[in-house]
């Protein structure tokens, strides 16, 4: 089918159902050339191109042109769906959901974060799931579908085993559900990647327990995302606990947490040993200088497999950066390393950017870089970060990551890289 039938089918399906045709729609489907493989791009903060957002009216027409057309599913093999940033209710969630339940159904990604998805929305769409064997990604990040909407996603997971990324950061999911989504994962082994950041906990501890017993048993999770959990020292050990006993996951996020000095340690103990995580961010946490120091020793440990490290934002002084210098003269993995937050007096400025000068730091790869004013050196922010879906699945492939030739992995994904760096200097 070619690019002008297709858009010229969205204008026919508008008419017949008195829909007024958005712009933005229309200029994505003009643009939409037949492939193997394709995702219909259609964000509402599309920048620098003003776009009209889409509300359900618009994704019962779009799904009725992807629908209906005979040779849509004929051309398009596996197709990515991203409507994320837009107005779409649990109204338009029922339109999308005719799009999985079609036999012949191509869609292998859909990306419905910041909608107005409810609690309704997340129930259609967890049923339409139970049985479907097609959709391989869904993100419903910032939606507020809270807990009850989160627990019949839950118990879709015990029937589905195709999903193999699930994103539901700042979804107002409670204790509740979290340990719903602990207890699934203990049996179900086909999720990589899974984001549960920013809950409503009234526990701070329990979640903690579950999640531990789940780490200590899943062997497939790859990607693990606990941000703003309220995770503490003891968190932290018995989280530790259960990934002394896995075998698989490679990236754990636990940014803006309350981990302190003591419960790094039990994180750094573990690095010692483990030999499958190789990102860490625990940006946006407390582990001062004794906690830098843990760090350092865990990075220089022979065999660290460690490849990326974020510790902005820690209150780490001198004493804690210099260490963490001092190892990667050491360790030849740890390439990518954010500090920008802490406190980067001049020793520390030295150091950095020693390391960023002889090339053993690429400036692409760290949040900060050097520049001399008055015979001092200083450092600058630099506005790059961890990648914050590294080892998701990508939309159609099963290609291989980069890491894992190195690492002597069998995987089979690839990096999915957050368009997230603009470099700009400020003065420290």
């Amino acid at each position: 089918m070619s690019r002008e039938n297709m858009s010229e089918f969205y204008a026919a399906v508008c008419a017949e159902h008195e829909i007024e045709i958005n712009p933005h729609v229309l200029h994505v489907l003009e643009k939409t050339t037949g492939t193997d493989s394709v995702t219909i791009e259609l964000r509402g903060n599309n920048r620098p191109r003003d776009v009209q957002r889409l509300d359900d009216g618009d994704v019962l027409a779009l799904s009725k042109c992807l629908r209906n057309h005979t040779s849509v599913t004929v051309l398009f093999v596996s197709t990515g769906l991203d409507v994320s940033y837009n107005n779409i209710t649990d109204e338009g969630v029922g339109h999308l959901v005719d799009l999985l339940q079609e036999d012949s159904s191509s869609l292998r990604s859909l990306d419905l974060m910041f909608n107005d998805i409810r609690r309704d929305g997340a129930e259609v769409l967890a049923k339409s799931l139970q049985c479907n064997s097609t959709l391989l990604s869904l993100r419903l990040s910032n939606n507020k579908i809270e807990n009850s909407g989160a627990m019949h996603l839950a118990s879709m997971l015990q029937v589905n085993s195709t999903l193999r990324e699930l994103e539901l950061a700042h979804c107002d999911l409670d204790t509740q559900s979290v340990i719903a989504f602990s207890i699934v994962l203990k049996s179900n082994q086909t999720l990589r990647s899974v984001d549960i950041s920013r809950p409503l906990l009234f526990s701070h501890q329990e979640w903690a327990v579950h999640v531990s017993e789940m780490l200590a048993v899943n062997s497939s999770l790859v990607e693990l995302h606990l941000g703003k959990m309220e995770m503490t020292d003891t968190g932290m050990e018995r989280l530790t606990g259960g990934l002394r006993l896995n075998g698989s996951l490679r990236y754990l996020d636990l940014r803006c947490n309350r981990v302190t000095r003591d419960g790094v340690r039990h994180l750094a103990d573990l690095l010692k040993k483990n030999r499958t995580l190789e990102v860490v961010d625990l940006s946006s946490n407390w582990i001062e200088d004794e906690g830098g120091v843990y760090l350092s020793e865990a990075v220089a440990w022979p065999g660290c497999v460690l490849r990326e490290l974020s510790v902005s934002g820690n209150n780490i002084r001198t004493a804690g950066l210099l260490s963490l210098a001092h190892a990667l003269t050491v360790n030849t993995t740890l390439n990518h390393v954010y500090i920008w937050g802490n406190h980067l007096e001049e020793p520390v400025c030295q150091a950095f950017g020693e390391l960023i000068a002889s090339g053993r730091l690429p400036p692409e790869q760290t949040d900060v870089s050097a520049y001399e004013a008055d015979g001092r050196v200083f450092l600058a922010e630099v506005f790059h970060s961890l990648r914050r879906r590294y080892y998701g699945t990508n939309s159609f492939g099963t290609d291989t990551c980069p890491a894992d030739e190195a690492a002597g992995h069998d995987s089979s994904f690839t990096p999915h890289v957050e368009s997230r760096r603009h470099v700009s200097l400020q003065s420290s």
